[in-house]
């Protein structure tokens, strides 16, 4: 993952609704939810979450499909995987200190 991919998905994460919305995303796993859905669970305006949505969209940590009449919103997981990868790949000083299960979601 290139550094500029990193600090653009950080920088998206770093306010409070988007941090909810992508957590809510993961919970939500390869189902999704729909924008209405999301809006009703963290009790926000729809209007607020479109743009909260576009900013993580933009950010390569959530991706947007039609499904008819409706838009569902997933969570990025190779991105989410390789943004947590990047912040890790030099912890312990270089040697593992977690099991390869533990080190990313395998949604």
């Amino acid at each position: 993952m290139e550094e500029a991919d990193v600090v653009r998905a950080l920088a998206a994460l770093a306010q409070p609704l988007r941090l909810q919305v992508f957590r809510l995303l993961v919970v939500g796993g390869k189902t999704g939810l729909t924008p209405g859905a999301i809006a009703e669970a963290l009790d926000v305006p729809a209007t607020t979450l479109s743009f909260h949505l576009k900013e993580l969209t933009n950010a390569g940590l959530v991706t947007q499909e039609r499904d008819g009449r409706y838009l569902i919103y997933r969570a990025q997981f190779k991105q989410m995987n390789e943004l947590l990868g990047y912040l890790t790949a030099n912890c312990c000083q270089g040697t593992e200190c977690l099991e390869e299960s533990q080190m990313s979601c395998k949604c």
